[in-house]
C-alpha cells in the first residue's frame, strides 16, 4: 500500500492550503520592540533569496556561517516512505540553494550511500555556495547498518568514500553519527582532527551525545555543532546540551524540527506508514493511538499561528529559533512548497509575550508515546 498523508480535519490548516490562500492571511507581527526573534516579513522580489539571514555555528576556526535554517536531505530517498525520483530531489535541492539555503546535511548510511550521491550530484554547481555536513559511526552490510563503527580507521574509510560520493574535496563539517561505547570519544575527536590536519575535514560535529561527552571532546578538537532532535515534543536538549552548548560556544542543529512531519498537520491516525522505507512505523509515537492523542499539539500550533498568519510547522520552526541564537534547524521534504514554507519562517517575529502565551498552551498537553523504541534510546545521550 502506498503511503498517504491524510489531514487531520476541518479545525486545521494543510500546509499547502495556507500557501493557496497567498498573502490575504497577512502576518501580524507585533510592534513591541522585545523581539526573541527579530526577522521582520519581507516583500519576496523575483530572484531575491526567500532566507538570507545567518547564523554562526561554533568559534574561532572552528566556526561557520550559514543559513537560519537549512535542509535535512535524508527524507529524499531514506525513512520516509515512497519518494520522487532522483531528478525531482536533484532539482529540489538546487532550488533550495537558490532560495538562500547554505547548509545540506546528508549521510553515508541514509540509503546506504544514495543520499550522498543525491547530495553530491545536486550540490556540485553550487559547491562553492553552501556548506556539507555528513556523518560516520555505522558498518554496512547487505544494504543496511549493521552495529556501530567509530575505530579511527572506519572513520578515514568513511571520509574518503563520502568525498567521492560528495564530489568534493573536504567535508565542511563531519559528524560522529551515534556514539560508540567500543571507542573513547577522545580516540573519534583525535581522529576527525587529523583529518582536518591533513585538509579532508573542515569541522568536527556530534550527534545525539550528553553533556559529558561533548565536554571530552572538546577538550581534545574543538566542536562546532551537536545535532540531536529538538521540538516542542522532544525538549531533553534543554536539560543539559544547550547549555554546554551555550558555555562552550558550539551550535546546535535540530533534525526533525517537526516532529517527522506530524507538527505540519497533515499526518493522523489514519496515516500508514507501510511502504517499507519508513521507520516511523515502528516509532511509539507513529502509533495511531499516540498520534490521535497527540493531535492536540497541532491544534495549539494551529490556534496560535492561525491569527498571525502562520502555519503549525511554521509556529514549530520559529519556536526553535527563538530559542538560542545557535539553534540552526534542518528540516526535509520532497516538494517545492513545503520548502517555501519552511525558509518563510524567518519571516516571522514573536514577542516573547507571544512566546510565553505558545509555551503556556503546549505545556498543559501531555505527549503520548516514547520517541524510540527501547533498544535504539538507549544509543542516544551517552
Amino acid at each position: 500500500m502506498k503511503h498517504t498523508e491524510s489531514h487531520i480535519g476541518h479545525s486545521s490548516l494543510s500546509r499547502r492550503g495556507f500557501f493557496k490562500a497567498g498573502p490575504a492571511l497577512g502576518t501580524a507581527v507585533s510592534a513591541q520592540t522585545s523581539l526573541v526573534y527579530a526577522a521582520a516579513p519581507q516583500q519576496q522580489q523575483s530572484g531575491s533569496p526567500l532566507i538570507s539571514q545567518r547564523r554562526t555555528l561554533g568559534a574561532g576556526n572552528s566556526a561557520m556561517e550559514v543559513s537560519a535554517l537549512g535542509f535535512g536531505c535524508m527524507g529524499m530517498n531514506y525513512h520516509r516512505g515512497i519518494h520522487p525520483p532522483k531528478e525531482a530531489m536533484v532539482k529540489l535541492i538546487r532550488q533550495a540553494v537558490e532560495r538562500g539555503v547554505t547548509l545540506f546535511d546528508t549521510a553515508e548510511t541514509y540509503g546506504p550511500f544514495v543520499n550522498e550521491e543525491l547530495a553530491g550530484e545536486g550540490l556540485a554547481p553550487v559547491r562553492k555556495q553552501v556548506m556539507i555536513s555528513t556523518k560516520f559511526g555505522f558498518n554496512h552490510e547487505g544494504g543496511r547498518a549493521n552495529g556501530l563503527n567509530s575505530r579511527p580507521e572506519q572513520i578515514r574509510r568513511v571520509a574518503e568514500a563520502s568525498l567521492k560520493r560528495l564530489r568534493i574535496d573536504v567535508i565542511d563539517l563531519f559528524y560522529q553519527h551515534r556514539f560508540d561505547p567500543n571507542v573513547p570519544i577522545e580516540d573519534v575527536a583525535g581522529t576527525v582532527k587529523d583529518l582536518i590536519q591533513e585538509g579532508k575535514v573542515r569541522r568536527f560535529g556530534l550527534c545525539e551525545v550528553g553533556a559529558g561527552t561533548i565536554r571530552r571532546a572538546h577538550a581534545v578538537q574543538p566542536v562546532t555543532a551537536i545535532q540531536s532532535e529538538y521540538h516542542l515534543m522532544w525538549r531533553e536538549p534543554e536539560e543539559t546540551v544547550l547549555p554546554v552548548c551555550e558555555e562552550l560556544h558550539i551550535g546546535f542543529v535540530p533534525y526533525s524540527p517537526v516532529n517527522r512531519g506530524f507538527l505540519g498537520g497533515t499526518l493522523n491516525e489514519h496515516t500508514r506508514f507501510d511502504s517499507g522505507n519508513d521507520n516511523r512505523d515502528r516509532l511509539p509515537r507513529f502509533t495511531p493511538q499516540a498520534m490521535r492523542a497527540n493531535l492536540a499539539i497541532v491544534e495549539a500550533l494551529n490556534r496560535f499561528g492561525r491569527p498571525r498568519g502562520a502555519t503549525s510547522a511554521q509556529v514549530a520552526m520559529a519556536w526553535l529559533l527563538a530559542r538560542k541564537p545557535f539553534i540552526v534547524p534542518i528540516p526535509g521534504t520532497t516538494k517545492l512548497a513545503h520548502l517555501e514554507e519552511n525558509l518563510r519562517t524567518a519571516d516571522f517575529a514573536f514577542t516573547a509575550a507571544e512566546m510565553r502565551e505558545l509555551e503556556s498552551a503546549v505545556s498543559m498537553i501531555k505527549i503520548v508515546g516514547d520517541r524510540y523504541p527501547a533498544e535504539e534510546q538507549r544509543r542516544i545521550s551517552r
